[in-house]
């Protein structure tokens, strides 16, 4: 091998180490303790060179993959399947037995690890934009792809925090005397602040063609996640237009076994496995049962009484176990089928995918009074399941169809399920009859206690907590 190529990459390597090093240590309270000699450090060595920028970059999509919310054992796929109607939790850790009780603690250790994990990248986001913005030796075509990806980074992690939160701080700087004190925000001010991050990072990231892996946020990622914020502000035309940018885009994925694969056409936005101890998926890890007992979640029976006769989605995306006995039988989301022990990549972990779009965009339409649109694109869903086009007409017969068909074609992915349930209005009708300890107080997550008691500009704490 060349020494000189050796010799940089050591180099690049050493310069990063402060950066890593900063994402890996801090915690929520840390952060906004960090020294300013520290942050000096790190934008006079990480930002002279374009890669080690996409290396602190790569290092932030790890911690996405690993832990926190976004995906991992402790993301939002199954807690927030274990909180809404998707999945029963077996075992008696007192922390997701909470959250499947729906009787969280404002100490539970699991929401803390959100809220602490979420900030870490935030902050990691930010002082990305900064020191991109500082840089002379970057190219302006590189500080604009970066400049994008950090304002996706951080309006998607605010995007989590107030969906779960509600009213959270939203952090635009580095400054640990500001972040020190730092207030909630209204969630409709973050909903406006998320979408001007991303209507930006739309207008300095590239097209998707880039892309290969559809690993890298790149201009249709922020698309995919401003197309969301439009529904959940119930800004529908901008909805509307902005699911259809991708559906223009993106060749939907026909074949139904493989939505879930890395190189699914259907994909916009996945997180890869790191290739050497887990080269496949967390959620293969998590959700498919080996043993009886033994079995960490499996299937409620609510979720699986909602699908459809014929659906192929209930043959394909969900398997069974029975215990050696024959005794007892469970059943498990097997969207992603290739375990950590499988030594091929098979599998990335989707976050954005198109079949989102088509429903955004039918949901958008049915409000807007184009009845018909709105039918076509939720019957994209239904036919590529094998199930016949939708007999809905009236708007609330559609808006019903549309959230159905949202629960059987994203079950257990990004706590889909829980967020519908909320924007809808629907939780109250559909949690309260199966959920002992079901109260209007569910709607937000309490705000961790460790950061009440640091930051006592964050009270009052979420009401009923």
């Amino acid at each position: 091998m060349n020494k000189q190529f050796v010799e940089k990459v050591i180099l690049k390597i050493k310069n990063l180490l402060p950066f890593l090093l900063l994402i890996s240590c801090i915690s929520c309270t840390d952060f906004i303790q960090v020294d300013p000699p520290l942050n000096t450090l790190i934008s006079e060595t990480v930002f002279k060179d374009a890669a080690t920028v996409e290396s602190a970059f790569a290092n932030i999509y790890v911690k996405m993959r690993d832990q926190g919310m976004v995906s991992g054992s402790s993301g939002l796929g199954a807690m927030m399947g274990l909180y809404s109607d998707e999945l029963d939790y077996y075992l008696n850790d007192i922390n997701y037995s909470e959250i499947y009780q729906n009787h969280v603690s404002a100490s539970n250790t699991i929401i803390y690890s959100w809220w602490s994990e979420a900030y870490k990248l935030i902050y990691a986001a930010n002082d990305i934009l900064k020191g991109v913005e500082n840089s002379d030796a970057l190219s302006a075509e590189d500080r604009d792809r970066f400049k994008g990806q950090a304002l996706f980074v951080r309006g998607y992690m605010h995007s989590l925090l107030t969906s779960i939160f509600g009213d959270v701080p939203y952090i635009t700087t580095t400054n640990y005397v500001e972040n020190n004190k730092v207030s909630r925000t209204p969630a409709a001010t973050v909903y406006n602040t998320i979408i001007a991050d991303l209507t930006e990072a739309v207008e300095l990231l590239k097209d998707s063609d880039s892309a290969v892996e559809r690993v890298i946020p790149n201009k249709e990622v922020a698309n995919a996640l401003l197309a969301r914020m439009y529904l959940y502000t119930e800004n529908w035309e901008l909805a509307e237009a902005t699911a259809t940018k991708l559906i223009n885009t993106y060749t939907f994925e026909s074949n139904i076994q493989k939505v879930f694969l890395k190189n699914s056409s259907g994909s916009i936005w996945q997180l890869k496995p790191d290739g050497v101890s887990n080269r496949n998926t967390s959620e293969a890890n998590q959700f498919i049962i080996r043993f009886i007992p033994g079995q960490l979640y499996a299937m409620n029976n609510n979720l699986l009484d909602a699908f459809e006769p014929g659906d192929l989605r209930r043959t394909h995306w969900i398997s069974n176990m029975t215990s050696s006995d024959g005794l007892v039988t469970l059943n498990y989301a097997h969207k992603y089928k290739a375990l950590f022990n499988v030594e091929e990549s098979m599998e990335y972990s989707i976050i954005f995918r198109l079949a989102e779009q088509y429903l955004i965009r039918s949901e958008a339409r049915l409000h807007l009074g184009n009845i018909p649109g709105s039918q076509n694109d939720l019957n994209r869903i239904r036919n590529r399941a094998e199930l016949p086009n939708t007999t809905a007409e009236t708007q609330e017969e559609l808006l019903s169809a549309i959230l159905q068909e949202r629960a059987v074609e994203f079950f257990t992915e990004h706590g889909h399920r829980w967020f519908d349930l909320k924007r809808m209005g629907r939780a109250k009708s559909v949690l309260e009859p199966i959920k002992l300890n079901w109260s209007d107080k569910n709607l937000l997550l309490p705000i961790p206690e460790k950061e009440l008691e640091f930051n006592s500009n964050l009270k009052p704490q979420n009401t009923g907590y």
